[in-house]
């Protein structure tokens, strides 16, 4: 009987654990997602692929369309997720800073209702797509392989970065000076 209730225990504390949205750790649970750590990718425009199209309806009903010609930051985001409402006042600052950058989100595995409150309460300036099938074309360039992820595509339509995991204002500014440079 106490080996059992030893069994359980432990069951049960490692799925406390593997359940939390915790910075820097893989993490599984009732809402299967992996948080990363913040790592930047930044991929040599020689070696670049380009991005899937970036269009679709939007939180507030409109349709959008991410165009070439511009650089874009699109942030994989959902309102349950404690890193993503960690990152929203960087992630406004900086698409404030650079009003040239056009900057939209992608919400995952979340619910409009609750998507809604979290656009308000962090009063996001720019637009979230609602359609997450969109990650899945990436599969061969940068994947979103955490929430949240930022990808960051060149003026050429090709994905030139990637931070997994949340922003700083530091590591965000850092890749679109990259980008722009070039």
């Amino acid at each position: 009987m106490r080996g059992i209730w030893r069994v359980s225990l432990l069951g049960v504390l490692s799925a406390l654990l593997l359940s939390g949205c915790g910075g820097g750790s893989s993490t599984s649970g009732s809402t299967s997602f992996v948080a990363g750590n913040g790592t930047v990718t930044f991929i040599n425009a020689s070696a670049r692929v380009s991005a899937p199209p970036i269009e679709g309806k939007t939180l507030d009903g409109r349709f959008y369309r991410l165009e070439k010609g511009r650089i874009g930051v699109l942030n994989v985001w959902a309102s349950w997720c404690a890193p993503c409402r960690a990152e929203a006042p960087s992630l406004n600052e900086v698409s404030r800073s650079f009003p040239e950058v056009s900057f939209v989100g992608v919400l995952t595995r979340d619910n409009f209702s609750t998507a809604r409150a979290y656009v308000k309460r962090f009063a996001v300036p720019y637009p979230s797509l609602i359609d997450d099938s969109i990650l899945l074309k990436f599969r061969n360039s940068l994947i979103a392989n955490a929430i949240p992820t930022t990808i960051v595509i060149d003026k050429n339509g090709k994905v030139a970065g990637r931070i997994s995991g949340a922003i700083t204002i530091a590591s965000l500014t850092d890749l679109i000076m990259r980008v722009s440079k070039e």
